[in-house]
């Protein structure tokens, strides 16, 4: 069965003045139109494609890669509001439409949303919700702590800053943990900090614990690489131009350069961090 708003991999079963027919292990089968036919191909060749509907409401297939799929979180901008709803760029020739009642608030065109794509059951459509929270579940968490994640960015809070944790979970980020720039949509990998008795996530952009120096210490030692074997920090150096120049807190950057210290990689002198000739 060709699943609308997922990837597929298709037989290529027959060349048609429209484009080519594509079929799967069943009876469906979908058109490729002539625009998105690859340069050479062959009868009975494997080609992955993209399956949603048409400006007919027709499936139909593309090579194209959409920026959002069935069930997944997307930051996408918009092109159209019209007295229905809204449409959304998602990378494909057809808009995305968000209905009215799916609108967290009124979308402006060129205004950019954080976004669910689902599929409406009573029209068979893809279609966006900015009502993002209604598509995470907290219930039943499916993560532990330490472990790593994909997160998307929300939105800041008082507290910090509001992702989705795997495409399923909220979660948060404490201000306290935000040694870099964060905006709405950003991809990023990330570590489970705790999980709450309530189902909440803390969320950390560094690895918890004693787990944080390895990577930590990885990336001192590129930075003193790029910057020609010497770099202008210390324990002693400000907090903020450590976030700056390493993207890490104080804390973790002490915790690096000691394990890099003791490792006999490097050497700390009064005016920064040097690499030793025979790291």
């Amino acid at each position: 069965m060709l699943n609308i708003g997922q990837y597929h991999t298709l037989i290529i079963d027959r060349d048609t003045e429209p484009g080519l027919f594509l079929t799967g292990s069943g009876d469906d089968e979908v058109l490729l139109p002539n625009k998105y036919k690859p340069e050479s191909f062959n009868i009975g060749d494997e080609i992955d494609v993209f399956v949603y509907l048409d400006h007919s409401e027709r499936p139909v297939a593309t090579t194209l890669r959409p920026y959002v799929k069935l069930d997944e979180f997307a930051y996408l901008k918009c092109v159209e509001v019209s007295d229905i709803g809204a449409f959304l760029d998602w990378g494909l020739e057809k808009h995305l439409f968000v209905p009215y009642r799916e609108m967290a608030s009124k979308m402006r065109k060129d205004s950019w949303y954080l976004v669910f794509c689902y599929l409406d059951e009573d029209t068979d459509r893809l279609v966006a919700s900015s009502k993002t929270n209604a598509f995470m579940d907290n219930s039943e968490i499916t993560v532990e702590p330490y472990e790593e994640v994909d997160i998307i960015v929300v939105n800041p809070t008082d507290l910090g800053v509001n992702v989705i944790v795997n495409e399923l979970h909220q979660g948060l980020i404490y201000k306290d943990d935000i040694f870099q720039d964060l905006n709405p949509g950003d991809r990023l990998k990330a570590w489970i900090k705790k999980t709450r008795p309530d189902g909440k996530l803390d969320v950390t952009l560094q690895r918890p614990g004693y787990r944080s120096i390895e990577p930590n210490a990885q990336s001192i030692l590129n930075e003193i690489s790029l910057k020609g074997g010497h770099l202008k920090l210390t324990d002693k150096s400000d907090p903020t131009e450590i976030q700056r120049v390493l993207q890490m807190s104080k804390k973790s950057f002490k915790k690096a350069i000691g394990t890099l210290y003791k490792q006999r990689m490097i050497e700390i002198k009064d005016d920064g961090i040097y690499l030793k000739e025979d790291s």
